[in-house]
């Protein structure tokens, strides 16, 4: 991992800042992507039970250590015990012992679990099952109920995040906090790539779409974890560790941010 940008967590472990994304991907052809993603460079890869490739993500890291692995608590399974007996199976179709980094995929405000799931979350990094915590699509509110009842915080919040869903107001937030943001679908779904702007900047810089993108993310300190199906679209995203853009470009990229840019569900209504 020494060789690619990382970012630090707030518990003192290092992540890799470029990551490879599962979504989408089925079981039965999630080993041979995982393991062309590791090929083509990726030291991170990210899954979850609901995506039901477990098992393949696992079977293409099978033999690799320097891998930063992330799976996510699903919805159904939330709540103190079912929490921590959802890790196992996780772990057991992982065919791990432990993962790095284990998250509640939603806060599912109106089943209000998500406290007692972070407490279960919060004994299995103690018993060494997982090695960091975190959450995905968590609101402020909910970061600081985490905070104020638990007094751990999450060391990162993975949330919809690309040019044109800046999400400004709850980096902030993470910053405050001391959270790393992760962004997913950090292309727009492959939308942002198409856009002229991005079109225009990847012709100067002599970069693909989807890379500058990804660089936009680097630079502005988010973690990424762009899907891609092929290894010409792995190394497209896996591009952007080698270029910068300048302030000029960045800002073209920043002014891209719509209060309409949310694609995917919305946290506070999604259970």
């Amino acid at each position: 991992m020494t060789d690619q940008p990382t970012l630090t967590l707030n518990d003192g472990r290092t992540m890799p800042q470029l990551g490879f994304g599962t979504w989408q991907i089925d079981d039965d052809m999630a080993a041979e992507a995982v393991k062309t993603a590791l090929d083509v460079g990726y030291r991170l890869v990210d899954t979850a039970a609901i995506y039901r490739n477990e098992e393949g993500v696992g079977a293409g890291l099978k033999g690799t250590d320097a891998v930063f692995l992330t799976t996510k608590i699903w919805n159904d399974d939330q709540g103190f015990e079912s929490a921590k007996e959802a890790a196992q199976r996780s772990l057991d179709r992982l065919g791990r012992d432990h993962v790095d980094l284990l998250l509640i995929h939603w806060p599912c405000p109106k089943k209000d679990s998500y406290l007692e799931t972070w407490r279960a979350m919060i004994e299995l990094r103690e018993a060494g099952l997982t090695r960091s915590i975190g959450v995905s699509n968590f609101r402020a509110e909910d970061l600081r109920r985490l905070k104020d009842e638990t007094g751990v915080v999450p060391a990162l919040n993975q949330i919809e995040l690309h040019p044109s869903f800046q999400q400004r107001e709850l980096r902030k937030v993470h910053e405050e906090l001391g959270i790393a943001t992760q962004s997913w679908s950090p292309l727009g779904q492959g939308g942002g790539m198409d856009n002229p702007a991005v079109r225009a900047i990847a012709d100067e810089a002599g970069q693909p779409p989807s890379a500058v993108i990804l660089r936009w993310h680097l630079q502005h300190g988010l973690a990424a974890i762009p899907k891609a199906s092929s290894r010409a679209h792995m190394e497209a995203n896996f591009a952007a560790l080698g270029f910068a853009l300048d302030e000029s470009q960045m800002a073209r990229i920043d002014a891209l941010d719509t209060p309409e840019g949310r694609m995917g569900p919305d946290p506070a209504k999604f259970d």
